[in-house]
């Protein structure tokens, strides 16, 4: 099943800057975290490619921290 997503453009005096928001459901499911960095790779034309580091994919199978 895909999400489409529009992309946004904000553009400034001096430059522009071009958003694309994860929908929550896909972010839940990978297990994202808030802060977490990623990194894009485009393939070709028609595909980009979101990476997130091996450190952060194992940051995730960990239980959450509970408060004492």
């Amino acid at each position: 099943m895909g999400y489409p997503t529009k992309m946004q453009l904000i553009k400034r005096q001096k430059s522009e800057q071009w958003y694309v928001n994860l929908p929550s459901a896909i972010a839940q499911a990978m297990g994202f975290q808030r802060g977490e960095i990623v990194e894009w790779s485009i393939e070709d034309k028609k595909k980009m490619v979101l990476m997130r580091s091996d450190k952060a994919v194992e940051e995730s199978k960990k239980k959450p921290k509970t408060e004492p």
